[in-house]
């Protein structure tokens, strides 16, 4: 489940139902950022190893940047860089 500061609360999903009811709901509040649901197995999830935090540039659908593990491998500036040279 999640609880955010602006007091949005969602349950621990049970099935790919609940989560789509999430999604639906989260994108009711244009949020800034996309919005996707991964499988129950959470493949996308450990396949990105998001956790604790990483940062990924995708360009035409594919992984050109993928940062390394935070909290101490963790460096904006890095991606920062790399998109000035794209501009």
């Amino acid at each position: 489940g999640w609880a955010f500061e602006n007091n949005i609360v969602i349950k621990n999903h049970r099935n790919l139902q609940d989560r789509k009811k999430a999604a639906q709901f989260l994108l009711k509040e244009n949020p800034l950022c996309p919005v996707v649901l991964d499988t129950m197995e959470n493949l996308s999830s450990s396949k990105y190893a998001a956790l604790p935090e990483r940062l990924y540039l995708v360009q035409g659908g594919k992984v050109v940047y993928k940062g390394g593990v935070g909290p101490w491998n963790y460096h904006p500036q890095d991606i920062r860089a790399i998109l000035e040279k794209l501009k």
